[in-house]
């Protein structure tokens, strides 16, 4: 099988480009022949939309020779970029796999106007199949994409060959974007509670500022609280293996985060918020849930994990478990070959 995939380029920091990087690591070019354009690269505005042109002109050369074309997409922006990938598609009669992993989708769409809504569903309706990351998100296209099949494709990660063995630390680790979407106000506010209490706790944020205002509200917690810049590879690693032993995601909305189950499969104790598919992924008794912008929620399922070494240690051993059992990303990558297969078929 040919396929043209699209999304934001691989380089980008974000949850769209650690997925497709998950593919390729697992072998997916070993199975399809595999082309990868990126439509998307993080920078100024001008560097957008000179890649987003740079790619439409590569796609359009690339497009006759490929049978299936595969576009990630998300919210607000990336759907306007990616529109225009599948209408061309859709007009040279290729197969399209529309891969939706926006967890603000829902709040993109309600603010639209009724023709803007109608326009949204015969974009999406353009698909071959419609594959979304959890059953919530089913449910809420199900009225929108009303022609094509609906899939759901869990994400997944590559499950690390050891998870943590030393739960003695209070570190807490946040991977993710810096902003007020992903509940930053909140967690820094609980910090500031849980610092009393559990002296030994710090905070490490890994991530990019993309609300250059919460840089001054780190640096003024710099005691308890530490900014690593974005990070990957063998610096990731090493606060996922040593340095943390539970994570935090205090998200206000959420596809499928990667970054949550990266720290599950390392053997993390988990606290996040119960939103998008997260509830799918953990709760129980391999991570603790708690309402988006409950800040006092919050402060109290750190301060249960930061208590009690065993209760993280609990938590971390039933959290890689469950990775292995459900998510593993050799087993994503044989479901979306057989979905290939499907619409080849066709």
């Amino acid at each position: 099988m040919k396929v043209l995939m699209l999304g934001p380029a691989r380089s980008v920091h974000g949850g769209v480009s650690a997925v497709v990087n998950n593919y390729y690591d697992a072998g997916l070019g070993s199975r399809v022949k595999l082309r990868y354009i990126g439509t998307m690269v993080d920078g100024s505005k001008l560097r957008k939309l000179l890649q987003a042109v740079g790619a439409y002109i590569c796609f359009l050369f690339a497009l006759p020779g490929y049978d299936i074309i595969h576009i990630n997409m998300a919210s607000d922006a990336s759907y306007y970029r990616k529109k225009a990938f599948i209408d061309t598609a859709y007009l040279f009669h290729k197969k399209i796999v529309i891969h939706e992993h926006g967890g603000n989708f829902r709040k993109f769409y309600e603010e639209m106007t009724p023709a803007e809504k109608a326009s949204v569903g015969k974009t999406l309706d353009k698909a071959s199949v419609f594959i979304v990351l959890s059953n919530e998100w089913k449910k809420f296209f199900t009225p929108i994409v009303t022609k094509v099949p609906i899939q759901i494709m869990h994400n997944a990660v590559r499950l690390p060959a050891e998870g943590r063995s030393d739960y003695d630390d209070q570190n807490i680790l946040f991977l993710g974007r810096i902003c007020r979407d992903k509940g930053i106000a909140e967690l820094l506010s609980a910090m500031d509670e849980i610092h009393g209490r559990f002296p030994r706790a710090c905070l490490y944020i890994a991530g990019s500022y993309e609300e250059p205002r919460w840089k001054s509200e780190v640096e003024k917690r710099s005691k308890y609280v530490r900014w690593m810049g974005w990070i990957g590879g063998a610096r990731k690693e090493k606060l996922l293996r040593e340095t943390c032993s539970t994570f935090v995601l205090p998200s206000y909305y959420e596809g499928q985060p990667i970054s949550l189950m990266e720290a599950m499969s390392y053997g993390l104790a988990s606290v996040a918020t119960n939103v998008g598919g997260v509830p799918e992924i953990m709760g129980g008794d391999d991570g603790i849930m708690v309402p988006a912008k409950d800040e006092k929620a919050l402060e109290a399922a750190l301060e249960k994990v930061l208590g009690d070494a065993d209760y993280r240690r609990e938590l971390g051993t039933a959290a890689r478990a469950r990775i292995a059992s459900d998510y593993d990303m050799k087993g994503a990558v044989d479901r979306l070959c057989a979905v290939y297969s499907e619409i080849e078929a066709l």
